[in-house]
């Protein structure tokens, strides 16, 4: 096995086929989108405040990357924050968060949050099954912690059917904390040969990609760690086409690696050892911040091949705007619709430059396995008012959806 830089495109789970038959044959494609982690500090409850413990606004935070999330046939978050839909919420160490905080994420245009992680447990057994209830009734696709053995039993691996493509997701953690999961509820942690047993499950359900999200390494560590790298040869040897890395809070690198088969085919596979922070309210060096990352799926349903085109990165920095009385709001932006404009935004001149300062770190940083940007303009964000009138129709539906399911 050996690591290889990154190629316009390159195979998941089978090899290229002698002679030219793609162009004949039926295909599809299949757009993902990651980002790292959806956090929940008491200031962002604070700024999503309408009347406390009652309403709350989250929405501002993803006006600017959504439109890029809603770009993607299935867009999908780590949520390290619990949902026990009532009061009180704040933030660390222990997380707790409303649940209007589900509804923004979904109205931005995710479609799956995975909850293993180590605040699962933050709001003990209930707030574990209310954060699963919460989500499920706002439509996500949701994996990682289990309400009881049977629910597990059921539904895990989670497969996704999209686009004419069988996915599975699988979702692990170090550890909560310290704190027990209490029965019947589970979190899936991080353990070998459970590992093992649920990736031989998702082999034999023949999915297309295998995609394992993983809560792991260590906080703040620009770099993957030997026990990672350890863990991912293994989860690769087991069939992951994909691992997407959570937890440090900060970005690791991006890498590719390519595997011979004992029957000689060519396995290529790709690893995100961290996305960073996709929205929080941290301060420690390198956490302002964190990835999109996209990658699609092609398969050619004769050939039964399905490989993936072009992986790239989008750099996103968290920016806390203050009006003039002080309210603060905090957004998640994809940097180089910005930086290539201007200071449109009118960031104080200490934001602007460590919003650059971020960006030029954490490029120099991913070149070195060779993983590519996708720039963004300014033009993607600024709908078309057609396209502005549909939107908006979309989410006054679904928002009419969720009052009736909620009540």
């Amino acid at each position: 096995m050996k690591p290889l830089f990154f190629t316009a495109a390159f195979l998941l789970i089978s090899f290229f086929p002698s002679g030219n038959i793609l162009a004949q044959d039926s295909t599809a494609t299949l757009k993902l989108l990651f980002v790292g982690d959806v956090m929940g500090h008491g200031p962002q409850i604070k700024s999503a405040e309408i009347i406390k413990n009652k309403s709350y606004d989250y929405e501002p935070c993803f006006k600017y990357v959504a439109p890029i999330i809603e770009s993607a046939d299935l867009a999908i978050g780590n949520l390290e924050v619990t949902l026990p839909g009532k009061p009180p919420y704040q933030g660390y160490p222990r997380f707790r968060s409303p649940d209007d905080l589900a509804k923004a994420l979904r109205l931005a245009g995710f479609d799956m949050m995975v909850t293993s992680n180590n605040h699962s447990n933050d709001a003990g057994k209930e707030g574990l099954i209310e954060t699963i209830n919460t989500l499920k009734e706002y439509g996500f696709y949701q994996t990682g912690t289990f309400k009881n053995q049977k629910e597990k039993d059921w539904y895990y691996p989670l497969i996704v059917y999209k686009n004419g493509f069988k996915l599975a997701f699988l979702n692990y953690t170090y550890d909560t904390n310290g704190l027990p999961t209490k029965a019947p509820t589970i979190v899936n942690l991080i353990d070998e040969k459970q590992i093992e047993k649920d990736m031989t499950m998702a082999r034999a359900l023949q999915a297309d990609a295998i995609i394992v999200l993983m809560h792991w390494g260590l906080e703040y560590q620009l770099n993957e760690s030997p026990e990672q790298n350890k863990l991912a040869e293994k989860i690769f040897d087991w069939g992951a086409s994909m691992i997407i890395g959570s937890h440090p809070h900060v970005v690791q690198p991006i890498k590719m690696r390519q595997d011979t088969l004992a029957d000689s085919l060519i396995v290529n596979r790709l690893i995100t050892y961290s996305l960073g922070n996709f929205i929080s309210n941290q301060t420690k060096p390198n956490t302002d911040g964190g990835l999109m990352f996209e990658v699609s799926l092609y398969k050619n349903f004769t050939s039964g091949v399905t490989r993936l085109e072009d992986p790239r990165y989008i750099p996103v920095w968290r920016y806390i705007h203050k009006d003039k009385k002080g309210k603060a709001t905090f957004y998640a932006l994809p940097v180089s619709a910005f930086e290539a404009e201007g200071n449109v935004l009118g960031m104080a001149a200490n934001k602007w430059k460590a919003m650059l300062n971020f960006a030029r770190k954490t490029r120099k940083h991913l070149s070195r396995y060779g993983a590519k940007e996708r720039k963004i303009n300014l033009e993607e964000l600024q709908l078309t008012e057609t396209r502005l009138e549909i939107k908006e129709t979309e989410r006054s539906e679904r928002k009419k959806d969720f009052s009736k399911k909620l009540n």
